[in-house]
């Protein structure tokens, strides 16, 4: 017997794969032209930043599963290298990592373009966006999500990576910008 909540329920939410399994976040992402609330992470050296601090600036929102994953690693090194050709822009990379982790990443590899910050401790940041993932192995997660914002705060460009394996659009992404 089919149970039409979980049906209406699955609608609502984005199909991913893991590994080429079919997955679902918890939702769709917001519209191009949504404003953004002002959610408050933790950085790699326990400091808060909110997505307030960067008013007036674009940002380009890399949000990813974990650090300790070979392409999130990929993700956050790229957009540092990039994040130094930009004017006016800066790159804030999410993950539920703890800042331990990203700090120890971020010490290793040099990283100093990009602001790296964990949502643990703002779970509603992943579920108002409509990219936690809601089931299978990584399951609470943050799914690899690209969104961009312009200078108010208002989303500008979204991605949701298709298999959390693959590197978000790049190009895309700073063609945004």
């Amino acid at each position: 017997m089919l149970d039409w909540r979980n049906f209406k329920q699955k609608l609502n939410m984005a199909k991913i794969t893991l590994g080429g399994k079919e997955t679902h976040t918890n939702g769709e992402l917001p519209a191009i032209g949504t404003p953004i609330k002002n959610y408050t992470f933790v950085k790699n050296d326990m400091s808060a930043v909110q997505l307030a601090d960067f008013k007036g600036k674009k940002v380009i929102l890399n949000i990813f599963p974990s650090i300790d994953t070979g392409v999130c690693m990929a993700s956050v090194r790229k957009f540092n290298e990039e994040a130094a050709k930009l004017s006016n822009a800066a790159v804030l990379c999410v993950s539920k990592d703890l800042p331990f982790a990203l700090n120890r990443f971020c010490g290793a590899e040099g990283i100093e373009n990009v602001t790296v910050a964990s949502d643990f401790r703002t779970p509603e940041f992943a579920e108002d966006m409509g990219l936690k993932i809601a089931e299978g192995a990584f399951s609470g997660l943050n799914s690899r999500v690209i969104i961009v914002l312009d200078e108010e705060g208002k989303v500008k460009y979204t991605e949701q990576v298709p298999e959390i394996g693959q590197e978000p659009n790049y190009s895309a992404a700073l063609a945004a910008v």
